[in-house]
């Protein structure tokens, strides 16, 4: 049968277009939060919207809700062997296998969101995780940066460092082993467990994100102290994880793509969580919140066991170490500059 030149040139057309079809890529990544979370799980629908827009189609990040694939604690493994593609993720999550990680999500009296930045981009904080994560096969891009947290919930008004003994408190990362300290019982568990635990006394405090988030999640419902600032946790860095093999197999214009949305998303992040957290802490206080500021007694008491946890851990850990003194030297530079350039 001969073809005529229409039949012909559709044929090729149909080709090309299922061609094309087989080159796009789907990346599946895993979430540590819900999607509906602002700013903390936006952020990563809006990576995968971006950068689908930027490729044409050609790249797909579809976000996970917690648990759809795979558990929160299995993120890291599960992107690490390829069971999983990517992963929406704090690197703090990696504590437990890499002791040094919380020192890239947020610390204790650490960095605001442009210092922390500056150090990640511009002061080799990308490339020493880089040099950690590397070992496990995993490629990480900054995606977000988070305001500061409120310093938690608590039942009770805390009035002294001795109102912390005995205290069953839900809190995340290394402020929990600066609570510990204190005498503080730090204890890990989900949002809903929180909530119960607050309202049947198994709980006495907790902390979960910045008022934005605390409203939507009706913390309020469960107590009524509400306490800043967030001496753990002053920024928070969230990353964008992928399987390294995964990542080296995409087209150099894909990965760039996802680089600058990401970049993009830092800065997006960084504006939007600075100015959203009035309106919900008046709406928290109209339903009958108290907001406390920790006097400068408490703050030194935190700041003191601080040291201590941190003696503790640059001696146990030589990643620790090593990555302390680093973001330390950068701090002290900075802390220079900022004296200079900035008005108290």
């Amino acid at each position: 049968m001969k073809l005529s030149k229409f039949s012909i040139g559709a044929s090729a057309l149909a080709m090309s277009m299922s061609a094309a079809v087989a080159q796009a890529e789907t990346l599946d990544m895993q979430a540590y939060v819900p999607n509906s979370l602002p700013v903390l799980g936006s952020a990563g629908v809006d990576l995968g919207e971006r950068v689908k827009r930027l490729t044409g189609g050609e790249v797909e990040i579809i976000y996970h809700n917690p648990g759809e694939l795979a558990p929160t604690n299995e993120i890291w493994d599960g992107v690490s062997t390829g069971a999983i593609t990517a992963g929406w993720y704090t690197p703090g999550l990696a504590e437990g296998i890499i002791p040094a990680a919380p020192l890239f999500t947020a610390f204790p009296f650490g960095p605001g969101a442009v210092e922390y930045t500056a150090w990640w981009y511009n002061g080799g904080g990308e490339q020493l995780w880089a040099e950690l994560s590397a070992p496990y096969n995993i490629h990480s891009e900054l995606c977000a940066m988070l305001a500061p947290e409120a310093s938690g919930w608590f039942n009770n008004e805390i009035n002294s460092p001795a109102d912390l003994a005995g205290l069953k408190m839900r809190i995340f990362g290394l402020g929990a082993s600066v609570m510990e300290k204190l005498g503080a019982q730090a204890q890990s568990m989900g949002v809903g467990d929180t909530m119960t635990g607050l309202n049947l006394g198994t709980l006495d405090a907790a902390e979960i994100s910045f008022p934005a988030i605390d409203l939507m999640l009706g913390m309020q419902e469960h107590a009524k102290h509400y306490y800043f600032p967030g001496w753990h946790q002053q920024s928070s860095l969230v990353t964008f994880i992928v399987n390294k093999d995964v990542w080296d197999g995409l087209e150099d214009q894909h990965r760039a793509a996802i680089e600058e949305v990401c970049a993009a998303n830092v800065a997006q992040t960084i504006a939007e969580g600075e100015s959203i957290q009035l309106a919900p802490l008046a709406s928290l206080e109209e339903q009958g919140v108290t907001v406390h500021k920790w006097s400068d007694d408490m703050l030194a008491a935190f700041s003191g066991a601080w040291d201590e946890v941190v003696a503790e851990r640059t001696a146990s850990d030589a990643d620790f170490k090593r990555v302390w003194e680093h973001v330390q030297a950068f701090r002290a530079d900075y802390a220079t500059w900022g004296d200079l350039a900035y008005v108290d």
